[in-house]
């Protein structure tokens, strides 16, 4: 649900739907939101959309008369455009892009963080005032049925897989690596890992957190659990990552591969742009205690964002 109720400014508030045709021919990201000024003078919605395989990124902006929600469920629209766990419909034109059409979400696997003292994927993060970011899952994997009209090729959704998350504050991180996947083999799979610059009391500290889930089972992991990351970047695209808790190790090497620019919130203007590719290369491995693999994925369609400082995000604490 919208969180900025009341806000007048120096605020944004977005969601993220990615969609991925069966086979993998189709990948596109919408993300709908709201951009309210530093000053207050500038307030908007906006939808982005961003295509996996192209690159080809579009950004529609509305004012934010045009920007309505429901008060009791995750449920907006902008202008003839309307976003919820359940459906998209999109009608979106300009003069150098078109898409329209409606997809629909069907079983889908809502975030579950195993224990009430951490009611969301921050925990109790979510909880401290004047963060400069929050951010939340809304469903980690989903079916998806329908289709989509974009600058006049059809495009088909039914039996793809989808994800959505939403982030909401004043700005995002200074520096951030976060990366998202669930086109594996395993139609069960999906992965999601955000390190970023945590502004803290003056200071700063990297924080990250994320989960894996696969086989009906969701493994946590986030600064504030009983993990230890570690991550190193081998190359300026490659991101190799350690994750450990008492009973499981999870491995992971992500590569960047053609990428976007999106625009993003700096003070809740939408005046920065950050790079983004959908479909970097991910592997996975998961080990038990013993270090015996349990299982092991790769896929070659996956969100990866590496922005400002991000070589300042390596982490060794094993």
């Amino acid at each position: 649900m919208l969180q900025g109720t009341g806000k007048k400014k120096n605020y944004f508030e977005g969601w993220y739907f990615k969609m991925v045709a069966h086979d993998g021919s189709a990948v596109m990201s919408v993300i709908p939101g709201i951009a309210l000024s530093k000053d207050g003078n500038v307030r908007q919605a906006f939808i982005q959309v961003i295509n996996g395989i192209t690159a080809q990124t579009s950004y529609f902006v509305f004012p934010m008369e045009e920007f309505s929600h429901s008060p009791k469920e995750f449920s907006l629209t902008i202008g003839n455009n309307y976003f919820s766990k359940d459906r998209i419909i999109l009608d979106l034109k300009d003069d150098t892009s078109t898409v329209t059409g409606t997809v629909e979400m069907h079983n889908l696997v809502e975030y579950d963080s195993g224990s009430w003292f951490n009611p969301g994927i921050m925990g109790w993060y979510r909880y401290v005032p004047f963060m400069e970011c929050y951010h939340g899952v809304v469903s980690l994997t989903h079916d998806l049925s329908g289709r989509l009209s974009v600058d006049n090729q059809e495009v088909d959704f039914t039996g793809g897989k989808g994800y959505i998350e939403k982030d909401w504050g004043s700005s995002m991180p200074s520096a951030w690596i976060w990366m998202q996947s669930n086109s594996f083999a395993s139609t069960d799979c999906s992965f999601m890992l955000s390190v970023a610059t945590i502004p803290w009391l003056g200071s700063s500290f990297n924080g990250y957190l994320g989960f894996l889930y696969h086989n009906k089972r969701t493994y946590h992991f986030a600064t504030y659990r009983s993990t230890k990351l570690r991550l190193e970047i081998t190359e300026s695209d490659v991101i190799k990552i350690s994750i450990k808790n008492p009973d499981h190790t999870i491995l992971v090497e992500a590569k960047s591969n053609k990428t976007g620019l999106l625009q993003a919130p700096a003070q809740g203007s939408m005046e920065r742009r950050i790079p983004e590719s959908i479909n970097a290369t991910l592997k996975l491995s998961l080990l038990d205690e013993q270090g015996k693999l349990v299982f092991t994925d790769s896929t070659d369609i996956t969100g990866l964002e590496m922005v400002g400082d991000f070589r300042q995000l390596q982490l060794s604490q094993m």
